[in-house]
């Protein structure tokens, strides 16, 4: 695969996964099954690993995955919840540990053959963070989105296993760990005098969620889907009692945001032994292994007896067991390269493909989707596959009527992984792509250099209803009341054809209609005057641009709030920002971080697309008052200043300083340029402090930025 043909598969994959992630860890349901998202997930991580310049902040290895619900205080973590990559096999691990050498000698200038690692057994639960202050419990949160997530004390407080006070460690424990008197004394003062913050997975186990589901249907109550499931509903549940009454564990998986405790540890496993101490569960089956070896050993020892575990797992954990390796190493996007997920295999069955069928997205492209001879697999029917684009049925060599093999692990939707040519009978038919869209009949077209097809018609039914539906979808503008079938129906009977025309409905308009009382059509009109009064980034991302996924669109509104808000507008002004956003050329749009040639493509052509400008135009007439960020605008001492970052910071995170500086009118740019005012080099800078050095470009030490800023 070149790099042209790498990119139009990347673009197919991020959208697939990004939707499937969502509704995974933000709603807790499932179209597919984890295995065939992991199998998706594995995918892009290996096109982007081949090709690191077509990584873009929107792309889900950068993402970790989900949102904070509405239903409970947001909070921020002082240090990001990262995500994992993944890997399946032997190949896949050795291929992490030689890039990790290649960065280690990149970073320090030494040469290393190997690694010691710490293996951990990977649970099928809820992440949760949970903080201490003077040893005493404070607050138990959520993952969220990784930066910010959701107070649920109350119930993580109901998990017995968590302490409610941390254990006070005797003098002889202290020696058993090899802690020094001076390194017992600091690592009191971090634990019982200042705040620690633990994390670690919330699980259920088999046995209690049997007993459950068991209850629950003596009672007529519907039953739990999965302990996982089970998990992420009862800490969500807004009554304690019921978390209480799903008896639930905790295991923990290490410290944060202190990073001299994890220096004092030393070592992952005596970082768990401390913990252990202080009243945590560790998992006694996790181990240290010295080589690659041992870690296919242990991994292919816990597969053959995860049947005989007393909770879920999907694989293991590899962690680089010295802790002073992990700043060496850094972070890639919202990924560690220090720790890798070991994945079971998922299941594979074969079947028939029956026919293909195209469907429709929300920017006219085709997908086409496979009909398969229904068959079961990890305990569901699968019936359909969905087969990405023409480029992935090509490389498969599909077509219908052939036997396939797909893969499965959880739930719904599979991977095709593999055609048995030799079991082709003859009468198989070569897939084509339409040439006119099966929703409207227009012209269906294939733009040079691009792998999707398209529907040429933007007034298409499907395409603008897939534009209305993701419009009012919980994760843009979260509009009650406002679903597919709703939207279907608004616009059949043509009282709706565009977004704007949303907001010219009226109570009347509804009740005309067959199901809508009185009630119904007052609390739906009610609830889209209500969305008039959303974040920002919530309206762009509603906008459904494309390549702008959640936090793309949080970078864009950040943009506005800093540099193009009036001092004086208490509410985003949607002409002013339309205005502002179309002054920026292709080039302007990729100072912006992590912000790539692609997004800015799609940026540019939106701003400056008619139809998008008309709407836009439209909509600044409805009496809007998204929200932003307050800036005061006298404190941007540094606007019109370009920054870059390299290496890692003592007194703040990197993530930090990038606030710091935007709130002060900077720019925050991922790449050294002539047009870089300043880069900000930690410890163990990389090739960005070369460069700037090259392009004779003023750097910062920490103590001269932090009196920059001051």
């Amino acid at each position: 695969m070149n790099k042209g043909e790498a990119k139009k598969r990347i673009e197919k994959l991020k959208d697939e996964i990004s939707h499937h992630r969502y509704l995974y860890h933000v709603l807790d349901k499932e179209e597919i099954s984890e295995g065939a998202l992991d199998s998706l997930k594995n995918e892009l991580y290996k096109l982007e690993q081949a090709y690191p310049n077509l990584i873009t902040a929107d792309s889900p290895t950068q993402r970790v995955a989900g949102k904070p619900l509405d239903k409970f205080e947001k909070l921020s973590h002082k240090e990001r919840m990262l995500s994992l990559f993944d890997a399946f096999s032997s190949s896949d691990i050795k291929d992490w540990q030689e890039r990790n050498i290649k960065v280690y000698k990149e970073n320090t200038g030494r040469d290393i053959d190997k690694f010691e690692y710490y293996c951990e057994l990977k649970l099928d639960g809820l992440a949760i963070s949970v903080t201490y202050k003077n040893s005493k419990f404070f607050r138990g949160a959520t993952r969220g989105d990784g930066k910010v997530g959701e107070d649920v004390s109350s119930n993580v407080k109901t998990i017995s296993s968590i302490p409610l006070e941390l254990r006070k460690i005797s003098e002889e424990e202290y020696k058993d760990l090899g802690f020094s008197e001076a390194e017992k004394v600091e690592i009191e003062k971090y634990i019982y005098e200042d705040s620690i913050e633990i994390r670690g997975e919330a699980v259920m186990s088999k046995a209690v969620f049997e007993s459950l589901n068991k209850e629950y249907k003596k009672e007529g109550k519907a039953v739990l889907a999965n302990p996982r499931n089970a998990v992420a509903g009862s800490i969500r549940q807004l009554d304690p009692k019921v978390a209480n009454s799903r008896k639930m564990d905790f295991y923990v998986y290490g410290l944060s945001a202190n990073k001299r405790l994890r220096d004092l540890c030393k070592t992952r496993a005596r970082e768990d032994k401390l913990l252990a101490l202080l009243g945590f569960k560790a998992l006694k089956e996790n181990k240290v292994c010295t080589n690659l070896k041992e870690v296919e050993d242990f991994q292919n020892y816990v597969e053959k007896n995860r049947n005989s575990l007393d909770f879920i797992i999907d694989g293991t954990v590899v962690k680089i067991n010295d802790l002073s390796l992990w700043s060496v190493l850094g972070v890639v996007g919202k990924a560690p390269r220090y720790m890798m997920a070991y994945k079971f295999p998922a299941e594979q069955v074969t079947t028939k493909v029956l026919d293909v069928i195209w469907q429709i997205g929300r920017t006219g492209t085709l997908t086409p989707t496979a009909i398969l001879e229904a068959v079961k697999v990890g305990g569901a029917v699968i019936s359909r596959a969905t087969l990405h684009n023409m480029d992935e049925i090509k490389r498969l060599g599909l077509k219908i009527n052939d036997t396939i093999i797909i893969e499965r692990a959880g739930d719904v939707i599979p991977k095709v992984v593999k055609v048995m040519k030799n079991l082709r009978t003859g009468e198989e038919k070569k897939i084509i792509a339409p040439s006119i869209c099966p929703q409207c009949g227009s012209k269906v077209e294939q733009k040079e250099g691009e792998v999707a097809y398209r529907c040429t018609n933007k007034n298409c039914f499907a395409v603008k209803f897939k534009a209305l539906s993701h419009f009012v979808s919980k994760g843009a503008m979260n509009i009650d009341g406002l679903g597919e079938k709703v939207v279907e129906k608004l616009m059949q009977e043509a009282l709706i054809k565009d977004i704007s025309d949303l907001y010219e409905l009226s109570v009347g308009d509804l009740e005309a209609l067959e199901r809508f009382a009185d009630k119904s059509a007052s609390n739906l009109i009610s609830a889209i005057a209500e969305s008039k009064e959303r974040d920002l980034y919530r309206f762009i991302y509603a906008l459904g641009i494309r390549h702008i996924g959640e936090e793309s669109a949080q970078n864009l509104a950040d943009e506005y709030s800093y540099y193009g808000k009036d001092k004086d507008e208490n509410y985003v002004n949607i002409l002013n920002m339309l205005n502002f956003f179309q002054k920026y050329s292709l080039e302007d749009w990729q100072v912006l971080p992590d912000f790539g040639p692609k997004l800015a493509e799609s940026l540019y052509e939106f701003f400056h697309d008619e139809k998008n400008i008309e709407l836009i135009k439209k909509l600044s007439k409805e009496g809007f008052q998204l929200k932003t960020k307050d800036v005061n605008k006298k404190d941007l001492k540094l606007k019109g200043k370009t920054f870059v970052l390299t290496g890692s910071l003592s007194s703040l995170t990197r993530a930090e300083a990038k606030d710091k500086l935007k709130e002060l009118g900077a720019k925050v740019s991922g790449s050294v340029s002539k047009n870089t005012s300043y880069v900000l080099a930690g410890s163990e800078a990389g090739s960005k402090y070369d460069k700037a050095k090259s392009l004779g470009i003023e750097i910062l030490n920490e103590e001269q930025f932090l009196d920059l800023i001051k």
